[in-house]
């Protein structure tokens, strides 16, 4: 039997106003004048406080050539936008020390990507799949502003491409620095803290019912979980306390994936993401809500925590597609096989036949 030997975050750095130690961390890493690119969440550039109440643009230590590039993350990450950002990197600087990832889950792959095509020739697109990326990037840190994906530890950058909607899985694609800092998600919108946490709870019910499961991702997994229920469950209401947890269970929950894979729900969504453009938080959110021949346990206390927390799920966002369309989100998910064996175990293409999938859509 042939054990996984993957790579981890290199260094990881917690604690409310760690944020400021950023210019410490980076000077290390520079070379010469090439500058550092920090690639911000597209919410702060209108000048968004962080926890500490200053804008976050007046926090970022430039210094010389540095730039600030506020990412459009409307809709989640486009081959084609990491391409033009890394070959626009390319042109104006020739090369630079690293890439800077402030924001949610959508930053996080952009940074990474945008590093890994810092030093790998052509485009982002030629990378989807597993370990198919064979040089490192430039330097990349990342610094998350919501919790829940775990994009902050995984070693994917999950994109858009032009036929398909998957990660760049491999060793050169984590971090080698994140900053874990609870402040900068103070001021998060109320619903899409809660549909970024789900993403978290959701990998955590997906991990610990997969077949893949083994002790490594199931220490990390119950812990998430058990952080995401104190947070979306026994507690009232938000305070500092639940950003610090939150943030934890989205580290833990992204650990215990890297070991292991996620599920049904996030194999479902893809296509949704892919077609329609839906959000990763939001999308996993309305496939949940049907997946009781899944994860019945799981399900139920969702649906009770968006009781609780009074949020929205939407619905009928399938409704007067056409077979063609139908066909093309079925496709993106069947091409998600490490997904569906997890959930369904090797036979799992007799299970999840494209009529059922085909049904599942239908739902939504």
């Amino acid at each position: 039997m042939k054990f996984r030997n993957f790579r981890m975050v290199s260094y990881v750095v917690y604690g409310r106003g760690s944020f400021d130690q950023l210019e410490e961390i980076l000077t290390p890493q520079r070379k010469g004048d090439a500058p550092m690119i920090f690639l911000a969440d597209h919410f702060f550039e209108k000048g968004a406080p962080t926890g500490n109440g200053q804008p976050l643009i007046n926090r970022i230590p430039l210094r010389g050539k540095d730039k600030v590039i506020f990412a459009d993350v409307t809709y989640e990450p486009k081959t084609s936008y990491v391409d033009k950002l890394a070959q626009d990197l390319k042109a104006a600087f020739g090369t630079i020390s690293g890439i800077i990832g402030i924001g949610g889950g959508s930053v996080m792959d952009l940074a990474k990507a945008v590093s890994l095509m810092m030093n790998n020739p052509g485009s982002s697109a030629d990378y989807q799949g597993w370990d198919l990326v064979k040089l490192p990037g430039v330097y990349k840190a990342g610094i998350p502003t919501l919790s829940g994906t775990g994009a902050e530890v995984s070693r994917t950058t999950v994109l858009t491409g032009p036929t398909r909607k998957l990660g760049m899985n491999s060793d050169f694609t984590p971090f080698d620095q994140i900053v874990l800092d609870p402040e900068l998600t103070a001021n998060a919108p109320v619903n899409q803290r809660f549909y970024t946490g789900m993403d978290c709870y959701i990998h955590c019910i997906e991990s610990l019912q997969g077949t893949y499961l083994n002790e490594f991702s199931k220490s990390y997994g119950e812990k998430a979980l058990e952080l995401c229920r104190e947070v979306f469950v026994r507690k009232n209401n938000w305070d500092s306390e639940s950003d610090d947890k939150l943030m934890m269970a989205s580290y833990a929950g992204g650990m215990s994936i890297a070991y292991s894979q996620v599920g049904v729900a996030h194999a479902v969504s893809y296509g949704l993401s892919y077609l329609l453009g839906t959000k990763h938080g939001i999308g996993n959110c309305i496939v949940m809500d049907h997946l009781e021949e899944y994860y019945p346990e799981g399900v139920a206390e969702f649906k009770k925590m968006v009781e609780k927390n009074k949020v929205e799920i939407p619905t009928g966002i399938c409704k007067g597609l056409t077979d063609e369309q139908f066909d093309t989100m079925i496709n993106v998910s069947l091409g998600m096989k490490p997904l569906w064996e997890n959930a369904l175990g090797r036979d799992w293409e007799k299970i999840m036949t494209r009529d059922k999938l085909r049904a599942l859509y239908e739902k939504l």
